[in-house]
């Protein structure tokens, strides 16, 4: 199975420090907001990623699939 690229856009300001946590994700500074962006090879590791911003309790803005 080939992985999808997902673009996740958060709120808030997250420091680079914070994208060398999660593994493969780089991050974009937008107004407002952050953009993360990887290659994720299924839904199941795309939740997990989704549910462990949710845990450190960052507000998830968007999902989009990108490639």
């Amino acid at each position: 199975m080939e992985a999808t690229r997902y673009r996740i856009v958060v709120r808030g300001r997250l420091t680079p420090a914070f994208g060398t946590g999660l593994g493969g994700v780089t991050l974009e500074v937008l107004p407002g907001a952050t953009a993360l962006e990887g290659d994720f090879s299924d839904q199941a590791e795309l939740r997990g990623m989704l549910e462990r911003l949710r845990n450190l309790g960052i507000e998830v803005v968007s999902v989009d699939a990108v490639g």
